[in-house]
This record gives C-alpha cells, structure tokens and sequence, in this order.
C-alpha cells in the first residue's frame, strides 16, 4: 500500500457509547469499531480502582463483541506540579503499578499518561518555568515511560486543559526533549484541548508536533461568534469551526496515527444545533434528545464520509 493509500481505523472512548460496558462494546461493534479506548469508569470502577476481577470481564466483553483495547486512558500525573515530586512518585507512579496489572489482562497497545497541571499555564511557553521551578519532572516522568515499557506497552502522553504544562506545539517538543524518553514513546495530541489552552489548530501546528505523534484525539468545537480563535461552543465536527479535513486528511497520509480517536467536544451546547439520534445519526432528532451516542455515531459518519482513507 502506497503512502497516499494509507487506510486508518476509528475508535472512541469507551462511555460514548452508553455508562454500562457492555452495552458500549455492543455499540461499538454496530458501529464498524474493532477498537476501544478504555476510560473513565467500568463497571463502575476508575481505570485506577480496577482489578483482576473486573479487568477480566471487560476483557470477555470485548472478546465477545469482537473488540481490542487500543488504549488505557490513565490519568497518571493529572495533577499539579507543585505538590512536588515526593507526591507524584508516592501517589501517581503507585497507581502506574496497580494499573499495570489491569492492563496485563486488556492488553492495550498504548497506556497513557497525562502532561500535568502547571499554575497559571496558558499559550505561552511554559517549558522555561517548568525546567527551572520543577526540574525532577522530567526524571519521574521518565520512568513512568519505562515502567510502561518494561510491562510491554507503548507509553503515550496526552495534553488536557486547565492549566496543562503542554499547549504551544514547541513545548510538545521541548519537553520530550527534556524528558530523554525511551524510544517507544508517543506523544497523543488532543486537539480541542491544546485549543482550548489557547492554541487554535492550524496544519502548522500539526507538522511541528508530527514527529512526536502516534495517537491523535480528535473532537468538534466551535469559536465564540465575537472571537473566532475562542473555542465556546460543543458542536460535532460536521459544524467545527477548525479545519477538520484538513488537519485530520494529513494525519491519515501520513499514517502517524494508524487509529484516530474520537472524543466528545467541550463547551456550551447550542439550541440551534442537532446533536443526532441515540445510537444513530438521524438529523431530524432534536437537541433535547441528546445523546453522547448520537454525536458519536454523527461525528463517526462524518469523518467515513469526509476523509479519504478512514473506515
């Protein structure tokens, strides 16, 4: 297969689908999905409460639905650097253990780790500070990496918002940089997320963090009417006001992500806006019959039919 025929698959965090696991990993397999990002809660347990027990069934439900884990979405190092690094390795590289057990039965190709919280981080650089005021972050963060691959996973960081030390695409860079992580490292750019700290997505931003990539997330959003740089508004990517097409079209050709990841957008909800049907895409629903399964399957529709090589 030639570079400009590359194929990329779809999947989305596991709750987009519905809260009970099962019913999701049904969903996921009407929907065409042969992976599943886990997150957030199964069974009612966090991904760092899960155990052998509950691991085990939603591996079986998986298995039953013809699925794969794709990643577990941690949320090791979400939290502020300035709790210090006695409570990071005490707390957050602890739960990497635990978790590290659970992922030993989903086995995942990716466990992720979140870039953390830095007080009054915002769209500039935020590297300067973090190297001078905190500078065993790099050390913690990577050995939480090698504790990863040590298991047999890849490590992937992800940026999430309020306050995250990761937004300009040059800090990306500087960090793994600074970091001297193994080799198997990835970096997972969310793309709404870096915007909402400030940073609107452009093809150059995208070409900056490329050769850190190897998991995209990618959600709608739509700027402020007043601000068009000012994401406001939870809309799917048929109404983003980001240019979907382009960015997501250049991630497929060149195959940094071999799946994209859906997330549900942030922001205010807009009343003149038709969120789809349970489930299904169905554009005569109207907003008040909101669901996170209607966008899903709506924003799943979109990216199929708009980006040359996605299925």
């Amino acid at each position: 297969m030639s570079d400009l025929e590359r194929e990329v698959e779809l999947t989305a965090l596991n709750f987009m689908a519905g809260r009970d696991f099962d019913a999701a990993a049904a969903q996921f397999a009407q929907w065409g999905l042969r992976w599943m990002d886990v997150w957030g809660e199964v069974y009612g347990k966090s991904i760092a409460e899960l155990d052998a027990q509950t691991a085990t069934r939603a591996a079986a439900a998986l298995e039953r639905t013809g699925l794969r884990a794709y990643c577990l979405s941690t949320k090791v190092f979400d939290d502020y650097v300035e709790r210090g690094e006695e409570a990071f390795r005490a707390e957050h590289l602890t739960t990497l253990d635990r978790i590290l057990e659970s992922a030993a039965i989903l086995k995942p190709r990716f466990v992720r780790l979140i870039a953390g919280k830095l007080s009054g981080a915002g769209a500039g650089p935020t590297m300067p500070r973090l190297t001078r005021e905190h500078p065993w972050v790099a050390e913690v963060y990577r050995e939480a990496a090698q504790r990863i691959v040590a298991a047999g996973f890849i490590p992937t960081l992800e940026n999430e918002v309020n306050d995250c030390f990761l937004a300009l695409p040059r800090d990306f860079v500087d960090f793994v940089e600074w970091v001297q992580p193994p080799a198997e490292f990835t970096v997972t750019w969310d793309i709404q997320n870096a915007w909402q700290m400030g940073v609107f997505p452009t093809i150059e931003a995208y070409r900056t963090l490329r050769p850190l990539l190897g998991y995209v997330h990618t959600k709608g959003g739509r700027a402020a009417d007043d601000e068009p740089t000012r994401m406001q508004w939870n809309v799917g990517l048929d109404a983003a006001s980001w240019p979907v097409v382009d960015i997501i079209q250049e991630v497929v050709d060149d195959g940094v992500s071999p799946v994209i990841c859906l997330n549900p957008s942030h922001g205010e909800f807009r009343a003149d806006y038709d969120y789809g049907s349970p489930g299904s895409f169905n554009p005569e629903v109207p907003v008040e019959q909101w669901s996170i399964a209607g966008i899903t399957a709506k924003d799943l529709h979109f990216l199929r039919t708009h980006i040359k090589g996605v299925r």
